[in-house]
C-alpha cells in the first residue's frame, strides 16, 4: 500500500472539515444538489469523452495509486545478472529451465532462448513496451478529464443557482438556498478536481514512469544476455539505470 496516497487523501479531507468546523456549521456546506450536479455531471460526460470499457477500467488502474508499490530495480538487475551467468556457463537454451518471476523478462528470455534474432527481439519487446504506455496514458487521461470537468459542472452548478436566485428575489427565504447551490457546486468541483482526480492523474503518471523506465532497463539486459555480454558489464549497464543509493 502507498501510505504517501492514502495519507495524502485523509489529511487534505481532515483539514478541509476542520476548517469548515472552525468556520461554521458543516451541514451547511451539505447540499444533495449540488452533490448531483457535480458528480453526476462529471461522470456523465466522462462517459462521453472516453470508451466504457477505458472509463471502468481506470477506476481499477486508480488502485495502483493507493496499493502500488514503486518496483524495485535492484531484484531486476539481480535477475537478469543471474540468467546472464547461467547462459555464459551454459548456453542460451539453458535459460528455458530458468524460473523468472517478471513477465516481461521472462518473454524477452524466452525469445532468446528460441534462438529469436536480435532485431526481432527488440521490435517484439518495444511493441510491448508501447502498449503498455498507451495502456497507462488511457487511464491518466480518464482522470484528468474529470480533473476538468469537475470545476466546469461546479460552474454550470453556479450558474443554476443563480438562475434560481434571481427568479425568486421576492421571496426572501428562498434566496438562501439558491445561493447555496450556486456556491457550494463551485466548491465540491474544486474539491474533486484538486484533491482527488487530478492528484490520482499525477500518482498515475508517475507509477507509469517508474514501471517504463524497468521495462526499459530489462529490454537492455535481455538484448546484453543475447549479445552474450559479461555479466559485471550488464550490471553496470542496468545500475545506470536506478539512482545511485540504490546500486550495489
Amino acid at each position: 500500500m502507498d501510505i504517501g496516497t492514502l495519507l495524502g487523501l485523509i489529511s487534505g479531507v481532515i483539514f478541509v472539515f476542520i476548517a469548515i468546523m472552525l468556520g461554521g456549521d458543516f451541514m451547511g456546506f451539505v447540499n444533495a444538489p449540488s452533490a448531483l450536479i457535480v458528480i453526476g455531471g462529471t461522470v456523465s460526460v466522462t462517459f462521453i469523452m472516453f470508451p466504457m470499457g477505458v472509463v471502468l477500467g481506470s477506476f481499477k488502474v486508480a488502485l495502483k495509486a493507493f496499493f502500488s508499490r514503486s518496483p524495485n530495480p535492484k531484484l531486476v538487475i539481480d535477475e537478469v545478472v543471474a540468467l546472464a551467468n547461467l547462459a555464459r556457463k551454459e548456453s542460451l537454451i539453458a535459460l528455458e529451465r530458468a524460473t523468472i518471476s517478471d513477465k516481461f523478462l521472462k518473454k524477452g528470455v524466452m525469445l532468446v532462448a528460441d534462438g529469436t534474432e536480435e532485431r526481432l527481439v527488440r521490435t517484439i519487446l518495444e511493441t510491448e513496451l508501447s502498449f503498455t504506455q498507451q495502456r497507462h496514458r488511457q487511464g491518466q487521461g480518464v482522470f484528468r478529464g474529470m480533473g476538468a470537468m469537475a470545476p466546469a459542472f461546479g460552474m454550470i452548478g453556479t450558474l443554476i443557482g443563480l438562475v434560481n436566485m434571481l427568479q425568486v428575489l421576492d421571496d426572501p427565504t428562498a434566496i438562501g438556498p439558491g445561493m447555496a447551490l450556486a456556491l457550494l457546486t463551485t466548491l465540491y468541483g474544486a474539491l474533486l478536481a484538486n484533491l482527488a482526480f487530478i492528484p490520482i492523474s499525477k500518482k498515475l503518471e508517475e507509477r507509469s514512469l517508474e514501471e517504463v523506465t524497468i521495462m526499459e532497463m530489462t529490454m537492455e539486459g535481455v538484448m546484453s544476455i543475447l549479445r552474450g555480454e559479461n555479466p559485471r558489464l550488464i550490471q553496470e549497464k542496468l545500475e545506470s539505470f536506478v539512482p545511485p543509493a540504490l546500486r550495489q
